[in-house]
């Protein structure tokens, strides 16, 4: 029968087909609002079917035929149901190691490790601790050995044949003195005959040697400072480019004006405790000179670390040295004990180099013999020794090659530090940066560089090729000034 089509067995290869194939029609099983009377109970925990609205139903005597339903045995098909491994697979979820990331990706983030600093000459531009300082000093002394050793060697062999003159007639002086007090030492007129000789024939070779540490100090440290500003940036100059660069005019008047300034501090405390010595008060005359020596003595420092900064801002900056004087003081300002600190280590470094390169010239010099200068004036063995010139030749050589060691590397950390306020006040490291990407500045625009007008937006005079012509920061003028702003006079 044509009813029973749906119950009979699938034919073979048939089986699950459904829809419009060439089998017949799997069943249709009543859905949850179909219900057909007579037909079972729905299961158990089911709810009662959606009926018929009410009235409705089937003719009366309408039902299943006589036998009709389902043949016996009637089921699903052997093996019937999902194919073999259908099914949700096991442990079901996201694949091996997947799952919520760190935050950011690997190599950013805020903790990820800041990118080196550029470093065109061996020191990074950027603030500086003081390890940065002290080892920045002999990495730009090793970069440019010609112009830093070379021109401290040639400054300091100068100085040092022309100083060993000085020192062999000082000798000679103090021997004489030496010999005129020790043969005559009660006498009234002796002592007064010693002490002429002394500011006759002694003071005037002292005078001569401290004028001439002063001019030859000033020299190489104009020198030594405008070839360690342009070893920065990774340049090496010349002896003559290190001499256009040095300002050493300038820079003696720097040189004049602060010790003129440190003995204009100490000198009302002379004055003073000179005063009350004439008027019989010896009581404050001591006061004076102990408390105004104290007093002077902390100002003295404190103002020498303010100026410290002054002759790198004349042969970098180009400004006069009135000028450098207020600069240093601006840019130290607020850092004393920090420049103060590293300063004073600096010196201590150099000191020990220097005694340490100088002992086995004092050792050679005290086997050839030599005279003691002032410190035999009060000994007994040294009254009648002449002093020698192989001894002195000696000693000057140990003093060229400590000094040719040591003060570039002084020198490197002045202008280190000096660097390191003008990248924490003024940001000079970005104008540092992006002049470093160009060769062979000019003076000019290396004047430029430096100068602080120009150091947040430098720019070469005349626009370089590839370098911004409108300033580093946005919204800058041309120049590096603010939006409307105009350059100063000069």
């Amino acid at each position: 029968m044509s009813d029973d089509a749906g119950w009979g067995e699938p034919p073979a290869g048939e089986q699950g087909q459904t829809g419009s194939g060439g089998g017949s029609p799997l069943p249709r099983y009543p859905g949850q609002g179909d219900w057909a009377p007579g037909y079972g109970q729905p299961p158990s925990g089911y709810g009662p079917p959606l009926g018929p609205p009410s009235g409705y139903g089937p003719p009366p005597g309408y039902g299943p035929p006589p036998g009709y339903g389902p043949p016996p045995g009637y089921g699903p098909p052997p093996g019937y149901g999902p194919p073999p491994g259908y099914g949700p697979p096991p442990a079901y979820g996201p694949p091996p190691g997947y799952g919520p990331q760190p935050y950011g990706t690997p190599g950013y983030g805020p903790w990820a490790a800041q990118p080196p600093a550029p470093a065109p000459g061996g020191v990074p531009l950027r603030p500086l601790a003081v390890g940065d300082i002290l080892s920045g000093a002999f990495m730009l002394v090793r970069r440019n050995p010609a112009a830093t050793l070379g021109i401290a060697a040639i400054v300091q062999t100068i100085y040092g044949i022309s100083g060993a003159f000085i020192a062999w007639g000082e000798l000679n002086a103090a021997r004489k003195l030496q010999t005129t007090i020790i043969l005559q030492p009660t006498s009234t007129q002796a002592a007064s005959h010693a002490l002429g000789q002394f500011f006759s024939s002694v003071v005037p070779y002292i005078l001569l040697s401290y004028g001439l540490i002063f001019v030859f100090e000033t020299i190489l440290t104009g020198l030594l400072t405008g070839v360690l500003g342009r070893g920065l940036l990774g340049d090496k100059v010349t002896i003559g480019e290190a001499w256009r660069l040095a300002r050493l005019g300038q820079v003696l008047g720097v040189s004049i004006l602060v010790p003129l300034i440190l003995i204009g501090i100490c000198l009302p405390v002379v004055l003073l405790a000179f005063v009350f010595a004439i008027a019989h008060v010896p009581a404050l005359a001591i006061l004076v000179v102990v408390l105004g020596s104290i007093a002077a003595v902390v100002l003295v420092i404190w103002i020498w670390v303010r100026l410290s900064l002054a002759v790198p801002a004349v042969v970098l900056e180009g400004i006069g040295p009135v000028a450098a004087l207020k600069r240093s003081s601006e840019l130290v300002r607020g850092s004393w004990w920090r420049i103060f600190g590293i300063s004073l280590l600096a010196v201590l470094v150099v000191v020990l180099i220097s005694i340490v390169l100088q002992i086995p010239f004092f050792i050679v010099r005290s086997v050839v013999g030599g005279g003691g200068g002032l410190g035999s004036m009060f000994g007994s063995t040294a009254t009648t020794a002449a002093p020698s010139l192989l001894a002195v030749g000696i000693g000057a050589v140990g003093s060229i090659i400590a000094a040719t060691c040591t003060r570039p590397i002084s020198a490197g950390v002045t202008v280190l530090l000096y660097t390191d306020m003008r990248i924490r006040k003024e940001g000079l490291d970005l104008a540092l940066h992006q002049a470093s990407q160009r060769q062979a500045l000019t003076g000019d625009e290396f004047a430029s560089l430096w100068r602080p007008a120009l150091a947040a937006g430098w720019q070469s005079p005349g626009g370089a090729p590839g370098m911004p012509g409108a300033g580093w920061n946005p919204g800058q003028g041309p120049g590096g000034y603010g939006p409307g702003e105009a350059a100063p006079p000069g």
